[in-house]
Order: structure tokens, then C-alpha cells, then sequence
């Protein structure tokens, strides 16, 4: 009977594009158990395992005060954190196109690493999956339409590398004690309400201003060259962040809402982030 054939034509497409996202999510979820199984295989042990304000007797002013402000005696280290992530990204390059997203991110403290898996809504029915990670002293930047389509993958270059590990240093105020002397971390005073550290992870060294604000919280950061990308080609371009709406989870006072920027000669080009931790 034709009206059965065309019923039977009308549902072939549909059952075709249910069974692509289908497809697509698993694919897409088994990427990304791979970057964290990758991601948690770096995982070390911290020591000490708490705390203490005697750590604090040789930093800068500032950041003496950045901890008495957020930390208590006895705190225990933060070794993992996962955090759920919603807010805009400007995906335009000469002009605004600012896109909603929503995000998982876990990080892992020592060695430092992080995989942020995030979907983008580029148009009605259309989305982006997108992973940025920083995992084994690698960087992964990979954008795939409904989880299996390409549209971006970016080289494991030494410079997206260094790229993702400014990115889980710009984000230490959601961990504060990665900051702290024992790991690794060394700061240079530059005045009264800001200062520089440095970290380091096997090849990469990076150097960070800090700004704090009048209740001692980190206010924002800043590096002046992160790689761009822009048309295909990475470009070395100032990045800063500014940080607001601290509040109180377990007992360490942490960022809830963020902001990302390039400063490009043209104009800043943001990323909007708000975040709730788990």
C-alpha cells in the first residue's frame, strides 16, 4: 500500500539519524574514559597531607594573606577535584558569536592534569562535544559535532601543552592548596596587592601574575603570551582572568563565577564561565 511505503520512508531517515547520536555519544564517552584513565594514571601522592600556616613565613605579603583568607589550619590537600561547569563561549574570531555550554571537569592535583569534557549548542539541534585537557605533561584540544564529526584537533605541540597547564594554573583558586610552597610552586613579590609564581611540569615552566583584591581573594591573572589559534596558526597573545563570587565549601573559600580573556590588539575576546563545585 503506498501511504505505507511512505510512512516506512518518512521513519528510515529518523531511525538513521537516532542511531548517528547514538553512535556519536558512545564514541564520544569512550574518548573521553580514555583521557581519564590516562588523567588518573598520573596521579601521585601529595605530601604533607595538611596544612600548615608556618609554610606561609617567606611569601609575598599578598599571597600570605590570599590563604590566611581561604585556608584553615589543618586543612586537608586537595588531591582531586570535579567540577560542574555552565556558561558561554564567544566562538567568533572578527566578531561576537557567543554560544551556551555546560561542562564536567576533573583534576587531578599531582601530577597536574585535568580533562574538561564540554558541549557546546552552536544551533538548534546542533552541538559541539569538546575536549581540553592537560594529562601526562600533554595538551588535547578536539572539537566533534555530535560527538563523531571533526571540526577541530589540534596537534599535541610543546605549545598547546603549555597552553592547557596555564589553564589548570589560571584555576587554582577552585584548589587553592596547589598553590602552597610544598608543591612546587615559588612566588616573587611585585607589590602590596599582587605577585608572580612560577610552576613547573617536566618541560614546561610558567610564570603567572596575581592580583588580589581588597578581602585578599584572588582577583584575577594574567600571562603575556598564550598560544591563539587563529585561521590554523598559534599566536602568542596576553590571557587574563577575573575571578568574583567566592563562597565556602568545605571549609576552603573558592571561586563560584570566572572570566577568561584574550587581549587582542583588536578588542578583548571573552569566555564567560560560571561554575559550581561538587
Amino acid at each position: 500500500m503506498w501511504w505505507e511505503v511512505l510512512q516506512v520512508a518518512g521513519i528510515v531517515p529518523i531511525v538513521s539519524i537516532a542511531l548517528a547520536l547514538l553512535y556519536g555519544k558512545h564514541r564520544w564517552e569512550s574518548d573521553t574514559r580514555a583521557l581519564r584513565t590516562k588523567l588518573a594514571a598520573t596521579r601521585v601522592s601529595i605530601t604533607p597531607k595538611s596544612y600548615d600556616p608556618r609554610e606561609l613565613e617567606w611569601l609575598p605579603p599578598p599571597v600570605q594573606r590570599y590563604f590566611q583568607a581561604v585556608l584553615k589550619e589543618g586543612q586537608p590537600f586537595i588531591t582531586t577535584v570535579t567540577l560542574q561547569q555552565t556558561g558561554t563561549f564567544n566562538m567568533g574570531e572578527n566578531r561576537e558569536q557567543w554560544k551556551s555550554f555546560e561542562a564536567t571537569q576533573h583534576v587531578i592535583i599531582q601530577r597536574p592534569g585535568f580533562v574538561w569534557d564540554a558541549r557546546i549548542h552552536i544551533a538548534p539541534g546542533t552541538t559541539a562535544f569538546v575536549h581540553d585537557a592537560y594529562t601526562a605533561g600533554e595538551g588535547t584540544l578536539t572539537a566533534k559535532l555530535f560527538g563523531f564529526l571533526t571540526v577541530m584537533k589540534q596537534p599535541q605541540t610543546h605549545e598547546l601543552a603549555e597552553g592547557e597547564l596555564m589553564r589548570f594554573f589560571a584555576e587554582g583558586a577552585w584548589y587553592p592548596t596547589c598553590f602552597l610552597p610544598g608543591q612546587e610552586v615559588y612566588w616573587e613579590a611585585v607589590d602590596n596587592t599582587a605577585a608572580r609564581a612560577i610552576m613547573q611540569d617536566g618541560a614546561i615552566t610558567l610564570t603567572m601574575l596575581f592580583r588580589f583584591s581588597e578581602d585578599n581573594l584572588i582577583e584575577s591573572i594574567r600571562v603575556e603570551a598564550r598560544g591563539r589559534i587563529v585561521g590554523g596558526t598559534t599566536i602568542p597573545t596576553p590571557w587574563e582572568g577575573h575571578w568574583g563570587n567566592y563562597e565556602l565549601h568545605h571549609g576552603i573559600r573558592i571561586l563560584t563565577q570566572g572570566e577568561v580573556m584574550w587581549m587582542t590588539p583588536g578588542g578583548q575576546n571573552r569566555t564567560g564561565v560560571v561554575v559550581s563545585p561538587k
